[in-house]
């Protein structure tokens, strides 16, 4: 078994956890933060701020990018795609061509 590079890390609310990583995000505010409802509760944390840093936080706001704009936003994975179309697929709205 390979030796892990995990770090132990506090965050700013105080929550201690381990990264390997890079990413100063910390897993225990992503969950606390998680939305209940929405699509973006459908979505992985990863996926999830991808978007909203991006300021997409409605799927009206989502209809107006192009799949591959989306895809190709650092933490949004191709698994998540599925996800968005059917959102906006529920609310009558597509993925601009």
């Amino acid at each position: 078994m390979a030796p892990s590079n995990k770090t132990l890390r506090t965050c700013d609310n105080g929550h201690n956890y381990y990264k390997s990583s890079d990413c100063p995000s910390c897993p225990i505010c992503a969950q606390e933060n998680k939305p209940e409802t929405g699509f973006l509760s459908l979505l992985s944390a990863p996926a999830r701020r991808a978007l909203e840093h991006h300021g997409i936080t409605t799927v009206q706001q989502l209809a107006t990018y192009r799949e591959k704009e989306i895809l190709s936003l650092h933490g949004m994975g191709p698994a998540s795609l599925p996800k968005l179309r059917a959102a906006l697929q529920e609310s009558g709205l597509t993925f601009r061509n």
